[in-house]
């Protein structure tokens, strides 16, 4: 019974249903329950732009850095989608916001490379690491030099 709780629960993190959420959350569904990629409710709530929802679940004890199965967290999701309001709500909660998925990146590096220059400049501001490098020996800096995205660079440099 409690897995069909945990689906209605991620739906309802993907829609923002906010009453949904609470009344799951009340009859005692775990706030970091994953689906079948690992993904959270925040993970979800987050990526698809929900912030009502990912602060509430925030608020009920999600974990800000739980990453899906491939090591991505909700600040890289926000970085990925370029969100700048879910990343600023993330960091506000604590992101780690130097956590490295599976293959060495790290929010930053996603920002920078889909030209998220808004979650770049709000990473940086925040703190970001900007000497860590992926699996293939990559920073930041690197990826917007490839990636010819020229305001990242400046801000990177």
């Amino acid at each position: 019974m409690m897995e069909n709780y945990t689906n209605v629960l991620i739906h309802a993190a993907r829609v923002g249903e906010l009453d949904v959420i609470r009344e799951l959350l009340s009859r005692g569904v775990d706030v970091n329950v994953r689906d079948e990629k690992g993904y959270t409710p925040l993970l979800i709530a987050c990526y698809n732009n929900r912030p009502e929802a990912a602060r509430l679940l925030l608020d009920s004890g999600a974990d800000v850095n739980a990453g899906d199965y491939g090591g991505n967290t909700a600040l890289m999701g926000a970085a990925f989608k370029g969100l700048p309001e879910i990343a600023s709500l993330l960091i506000s909660y604590g992101a780690n916001l130097n956590s490295q998925h599976g293959n060495g990146g790290t929010a930053l590096m996603f920002a920078t490379m889909f030209g998220r220059n808004e979650v770049v400049k709000l990473l940086l501001e925040s703190g970001a690491d900007t000497d860590i490098l992926d699996i293939r020996g990559q920073s930041a800096f690197d990826l917007a030099m490839q990636q010819g995205n020229h305001e990242a660079v400046t801000l990177l440099a």
